[in-house]
């Protein structure tokens, strides 16, 4: 995590590839929260970089359009690259945009889609093995047309090197997250309120109250470390990085989930993993591997004995 104010913080390249009658919503949610981290941390910790397909500015679905400062193919060195979506996306099928994002991802770049942008991402075969969200005026059909994937109802789902969101405002809590990965919850605090964002949703729900009622606190140092936790499921953090998200040390944000939800940290982090990879199970038709690594564990082996110590049988038995 970057620390503002140090000198070793970083600016990262972001990529936007807004897609003809893209919603401004969407982008407006997803780039504003960047350009007021910018202003408020007085340095460039995001440089966006609005790119296209052809030349000239891109038409969204209403009167505004993106100037676009590079072409699909000639920009590189990206950290993200989000594809920003409206319409149908589920007819696109523009082969250079496609095998472009292929490109990047092999190079790892963080892709993410927003609104429709993960249909993209899905049609481009860029969302096999990933949990991924979409807006639900699409769910319906991506579910019909690829029903392997791992499609939840979620605001926003970050799985390892994807980034999926359902767009409208969700875009906010998606950067609120991606902020205070980067850059701790205090700044991503201030980059909210900045919007007057204060009610941060977390990924899975559609409001904090859903986020209180689920852990049953409404301490905000556990709220928000719960809230770390769901947006990286895939990839775990170490306690000393989620004891960071809350402002605490490692031992003071143990004792607190000891004492308002009677097990450690870690602890309460493997059984969310573990309830996640249980809807998987029910609800996917992944192997026992690809669950394992969609939920952040090293081998199916050790995926199996975690899981039959939480659940009482193998995840073999209950599928």
């Amino acid at each position: 995590m970057d620390v503002i104010g140090a000198k070793s913080v970083r600016t990262r390249r972001i990529g936007i590839l807004p897609l003809p009658g893209f919603a401004l919503m969407s982008y407006a949610a997803l780039t504003e929260p960047m350009r007021a981290a910018n202003l408020l941390a007085r340095r460039d910790l995001y440089q966006m970089i609005n790119l296209s397909a052809t030349t000239g500015p891109v038409q969204s679905s209403g009167a505004g359009q993106v100037a676009t400062q590079g072409r699909v193919g000639g920009v590189s060195n990206l950290d993200y690259l989000f594809v920003i979506a409206g319409g149908d996306p589920t007819g696109y099928a523009d082969r250079a945009v496609i095998n472009w994002l292929a490109t990047m991802a092999r190079k790892g770049v963080i892709l993410g889609g927003v609104s429709g942008g993960p249909i993209v991402l899905a049609r481009a075969g860029l969302m096999a093995g990933r949990r991924m969200t979409v807006h639900w005026e699409h769910a319906a059909a991506l579910s019909e047309i690829s029903p392997h994937l791992m499609l939840e109802r979620s605001l926003y789902v970050i799985d390892r090197d994807r980034v999926t969101c359902a767009g409208g405002t969700a875009p906010m809590d998606l950067m609120h997250a991606l902020i205070t990965q980067h850059h701790g919850a205090v700044f991503a605090r201030l980059v909210s309120d900045w919007f007057m964002h204060t009610e941060i949703r977390p990924s899975a729900g559609p409001q904090r109250a859903g986020l209180v009622e689920r852990v049953g606190t409404t301490v905000p140092a556990i709220l928000d470390v719960v809230e770390a936790m769901e947006a990286n499921v895939a990839e775990p953090l170490d306690l000393s990085r989620l004891a960071s998200v809350a402002g605490l040390s490692a031992r003071q944000l143990n004792r607190l989930f000891r004492d308002k939800l009677g097990r450690s940290t870690m602890t309460y982090y493997r059984e969310l993993r573990l309830e996640k990879a249980q809807s998987l199970l029910r609800n996917s038709p992944l192997s026992l591997t690809e669950i394992a690594l969609a939920t952040g564990f090293a081998s199916s082996s050790h995926f199996s004995r975690a899981y039959a110590a939480q659940f009482g049988q193998p995840p073999s038995a209950y599928r």
